[in-house]
């Protein structure tokens, strides 16, 4: 899972990407970057680490220009150099950036194709790069040396869909031409688009989620439809065109559970309100199955499981309190690389009232298990803490097949439900009693608020996969491709694509005096 903002106005846009990208910053804390245009050229600064690190006054002054691009990530594919942080660039045709959330399924092919057919080099093992020289080429193929017009930019993102299978949402800016924004024909990885108008005309916004327009002062428009194309030109005119042969949407419903950030829409489906109602069907399937726990204190594990158990204990008339508080300059243990880490942190991040705890029979909420690393240490925590009894619930159904459309859990030897049965997983973290939401269940709270929404993207749960490329071969190459990447730590790559028309903000000409 990435963050991207992509943004046309009648003013200076720097400042309106690094604020998006602060309240993206929930989507990847590994490195970030913002490249502007004016005229043919780019302006571009990145690297590792969070937004408020990364830019500083004198990059922020370098980025100039009207138009531009923004990207927040955190890696799945590739290593995490700083060398593949993005925005990425390349010169030929026109000059091209690209910044993309999701994960590409056949980027080993795509790779092949660019070097041996399409005559391109990959400088990274980002998948990411790969997206953007298919892009490039396609759109060299449909311009050949003809000015570049919108039909021809949609003609190039109808070649990226007919080659390129997986999830991704993509912004692209094109030098001294405009913005171009697509989604998979799955509709896998979300993309909205909002307005904003101005003295001097409307001003156009493309984000991973609806909260950056909300924060920036854009209205919602609608979302990016699956396989859809938008262009919007430099003078801000908006242009769109349905770009794949066949498009479904089948969204990720882990964007619902845990991704996203609960004030925002997607597709039409409120985060928040989704996760109230994932509390009622888990609180439903507890007094239908579990009624003979003696529980005194739902407490939720904070912050994403919050909506969820509050309505819990609402439905089940159980007090509701908060039990653990939570380090805010601690990040999200889930996208934090390598396990040692992850495991590290959350005793950094979370810390328990003991009177909340002490001689109780406790229900614990999480949003999901997913390596069971952090549940088994917080069920000791509420242990150490007094608790007589603990009970954990899961507002999402078991984790048991890998995800490999953007989010960090690839390895089935990672996943604590996989071949393991509920008592085992129990066991496994110390419980006293382990519920799941039932999947069926976690599918209809989203279709109640969007009936058009009848079929997800839920593969890392029922290892059903949308785009129809994902067997057992290709799971244990990417298997094998993480544990790899493991044991050898990837230097960054050396070598940094400029050329006339891209200008690094971190430039010593742009430097504060």
């Amino acid at each position: 899972m990435c963050g991207i903002i992509g943004l046309v106005g009648k003013n200076p846009v720097n400042q309106l990407l690094y604020d998006g990208l602060l309240v993206l910053q929930h989507r990847g804390q590994d490195a970030a970057g913002i490249v502007t245009c004016e005229g043919n050229t780019f302006y571009m600064h990145k690297s590792n680490g969070l937004v408020k690190d990364v830019f500083q006054t004198r990059h922020m002054r370098s980025l100039v220009g009207h138009a531009g691009i923004a990207h927040v990530r955190y890696p799945t594919a590739g290593s995490s150099s700083a060398a593949e942080a993005q925005p990425f660039y390349v010169n030929s045709p026109f000059g091209i950036v690209l910044a993309h959330n999701g994960n590409l399924t056949n980027s080993a092919q795509l790779k092949s194709e660019m070097f041996r057919q399409d005559l391109r080099h990959i400088n990274t093992t980002s998948d990411s790069e790969v997206l953007l020289n298919v892009l490039a080429h396609e759109i060299e193929q449909t311009s050949k040396n003809a000015v570049l017009n919108t039909d021809m930019a949609f003609d190039a993102v109808a070649g990226v869909h007919r080659r390129c299978k997986g999830a991704y949402a993509v912004v692209a800016m094109i030098a001294d031409f405009g913005l171009l924004a697509f989604r998979d024909p799955q509709g896998i990885r979300p993309l909205v688009i909002g307005k904003m108008d101005t003295e001097k005309g409307t001003e156009y916004i493309v984000a991973s989620e609806s909260v950056a327009l909300d924060v920036l002062g854009f209205t919602l428009m609608r979302d990016v439809a699956p396989g859809e194309a938008v262009f919007i030109d430099m003078d801000g005119n908006l242009f769109s065109r349905q770009c794949a042969e066949e498009s479904k949407l089948t969204p990720c419903i882990f964007e619902y559970v845990y991704l996203a950030r609960p004030d925002s829409m997607i597709d039409g489906v409120s985060v928040y309100q989704t996760r109230l109602d994932m509390g009622e069907t888990l609180a439903a399937k507890i007094k239908r199955e579990w009624g003979h726990l003696d529980i005194d204190v739902v407490i939720p594990i904070p912050d994403t499981s919050r909506p969820s158990a509050l309505q819990v204990g609402l439905a089940l008339g159980l007090e509701y309190r908060e039990g653990f508080i939570k380090n805010r300059y601690i990040g999200r243990t889930f996208i934090m690389p390598g396990q040692a880490l992850r495991k590290k942190s959350v005793r950094q991040k979370l810390n328990p009232i003991g009177e909340e705890f002490r001689g109780k029979n406790v229900l614990l909420i999480d949003d999901s298990i997913v390596r069971g690393t952090t549940s088994k240490q917080i069920v000791q925590m509420a242990r150490d803490a007094g608790a007589q009894k603990v009970y954990f619930a899961s507002a999402a159904p078991p984790v048991r097949f890998p995800n490999v459309y953007g989010i960090d859990m690839p390895s089935r030897d990672e996943l604590l439900a996989t071949d393991r049965t509920d008592d085992e997983i129990c066991e496994e973290i110390g419980a006293d009693g382990l519920i799941y939401q039932d999947l069926d269940a976690l599918e209809a709270t989203v279709t109640a608020l969007n009936p058009a929404l009848t079929i997800f993207d839920s593969s890392c749960f029922d290892g059903d996969y949308v785009t129809g490329d994902v067997d057992e071969n290709y799971l244990n190459h990417i298997e094998s491709l993480r544990a790899d990447s493991t044991q050898l730590n990837q230097p960054p790559n050396s070598t940094t694509q400029m050329d006339l028309n891209l200008v690094d903000a971190d430039d010593g000409e742009f430097a504060e005096a």
